[in-house]
């Protein structure tokens, strides 16, 4: 009787296990299988951004609300899908995760489309197409490209593009939250040199006082797009049917050039 009894508790052990190691799959399928859905249904769409990535998205000095390029790219398209942008302030290496453990929608921070990021997640249309700039300390006259970095200390946020960058050139990445906490300490002398995008880059340096240049071309094309957790078909082709028609009545071009006098969307 005590092996009867021994067995029937091995075999309700292996059954419990079973059981909680299916849930996750169920779980993350529920919440990505029918967004669209369930965006219409809140009539909110929720949307990861840093909140201090300027001139993408940050906060107003004088009225403290959120503003920015991807934010009002964001807000756009969110009135064209029939719901509210509701923002969700995250630091960037979080970001990702957010998305995928659905904590929001979708994310309006200048995320570059990679094939790394396509196995976890679907891309709407690109709405920014720019380019990874270097920066140095105006002293540093050592650093001229990209082929420079190796041994160098790089000020980065470790999961972005631009850290992933500077890590293959060699450099030693010290991580930041946020680029403008890297370009205090690279004004400070404390990291080396920094890449980050250009259109970022040429803001930051109008707006603030900080002894910095740029070095080298502009290189590495990026394209940035809304990501979506996969299996969103629905959600993806609607966001792109607003982002098309934004391009053609020119809310597209009227945001941009608000902003960088240029059309950004544009090769």
């Amino acid at each position: 009787m005590k092996k009867i009894f021994a067995i029937g508790l091995l075999f309700a052990a292996l059954w419990a296990l079973t059981a909680c190691s299916d849930t996750p799959p169920q779980v993350e399928s529920k919440q990505t299988d029918r967004l669209l859905e369930e965006i219409k249904e809140r009539g909110e769409i929720r949307i990861g951004t840093e909140g201090t990535y300027k001139p993408f998205s940050f906060r107003d000095e004088k009225t403290n609300e959120l503003t920015g390029y991807d934010v009002d790219v964001a807000r756009e398209v969110a009135k064209r899908l029939g719901v509210k942008a509701s923002f969700v302030e995250t630091p960037w290496d979080a970001m990702m995760t957010g998305l995928k453990t659905g904590r929001f929608d979708t994310v309006a921070n200048q995320v570059g489309i990679t094939e790394e990021r396509k196995k976890t997640f679907d891309f709407s249309d690109p709405y920014t197409i720019s380019y990874a700039q270097i920066v140095v300390h105006e002293d540093n006259d050592t650093i001229k490209g990209i082929e420079d970095l190796k041994g160098k200390r790089a000020g980065q946020t470790p999961t972005s593009n631009y850290g992933k960058m500077a890590k293959e050139a060699g450099a030693e990445i010290v991580a930041y939250e946020d680029m403008m906490s890297s370009m205090r300490d690279l004004a400070a002398k404390r990291v080396d040199a920094s890449i980050n995008d250009r259109l970022a880059i040429a803001e930051m340096m109008k707006a603030v006082d900080l002894p910095l240049k740029t070095v080298g071309e502009p290189f590495e094309k990026s394209e940035m797009a809304f990501p979506v957790p996969k299996g969103n078909e629905d959600l993806v082709r609607e966001i792109n049917k607003a982002l098309e028609a934004m391009r053609r009545d020119g809310t597209l071009s009227k945001i941009s050039r608000k902003w960088f006098g240029e059309d950004v969307f544009r090769p």
